[in-house]
Order: C-alpha cells, then structure tokens, then sequence
C-alpha cells in the first residue's frame, strides 16, 4: 500500500517545487507503486559528456532520486532517509534521448532500507544498474531531551 497523501503529483511538487538539488535534472515522476518509483529523465544537451554520450552522473542522480521517492510511497513524504552507499554499473550508453530510471525497495527495515535502480532507454535497452541503501537517521536529541 501507498503512504497517504503520496501520489504522483505529491512526489513532482517536491521534485519541482521544493527540493533545488533535483530541479536542473528535470525529472518528470512518470509512476509510482508501493516501494518503487519511475522517472522520467528528459534529455539536455548540457549532460552530454564529450563524444555525446549522456554523462554517468545524471544516470546516478536519477538512480539516487528515484529510490528516495520510492522509500516516500512507503514511508510518507516526511521521511529523512538519505543514501549510505551506491554501487553502479554502467552497461551501456545513451544518446539524445530520453531515459526512464524505476528504483525498487527491496528491504525496508527500521533503519537501513535495500534498493535496486535501472535506467533505460527510450527503446527499452538496459543503460544502468545500480544498487543503493538508504538509512533512516536518528532522531537528534538535546540536552533539554536528554533529560
């Protein structure tokens, strides 16, 4: 099951409105089911690397974002979780054209959550694979909490 009050348009707001990090990428949110998350990453000129293949890094950033979305539809929109590791692999290259990355829960625990991430081609070729875990930090205390 979905988090309440997560959809599609709630995940684009926080990727357009409200996170600066992802806004150059121009991701567009194409789908989201419990513990997964699709993007869509429209091609721009500006990410190719010299020979005019699409740079590694945006394959990466998407990858990374599309897992953070997908830990929300299971967590809600408040959660803090940020990336603890990434592990790529770069198959294959694309040029000028859009790219679809989808990133899958694969454990969710109390603390560290499991993922994978694939990015593909608009021709459905396998371009990226990437395997992440986020973690869930721990509440700050203060001296006032602390006692």
């Amino acid at each position: 099951m979905i988090h309440e009050g997560v959809t599609v348009e709630t995940l684009q707001a926080l990727l357009t409105h409200d996170s600066a990090f992802t806004r150059t990428f121009g991701f567009q949110v194409q789908g989201i089911e419990p513990g997964a998350c699709t993007l869509v990453v429209p091609f721009n000129p500006l990410f190719e690397r010299p020979g005019g293949i699409l740079s590694g890094q945006v394959f990466m950033t998407a990858a990374d974002v599309a897992m953070w979305l997908a830990i929300k539809t299971r967590r809600g929109l408040h959660d803090a979780s940020v990336t603890v590791s990434m592990h790529t692999s770069f198959v294959q290259s694309a040029r000028n054209e859009p790219v679809t990355c989808t990133a899958r829960v694969l454990r969710l625990g109390a603390r560290l959550c499991h993922g994978s991430a694939e990015c593909f081609s608009e021709h459905g070729v396998l371009l990226t694979h990437h395997a992440l875990t986020y973690m869930r930090p721990e509440p700050r205390t203060t001296a006032a909490n602390a006692s």
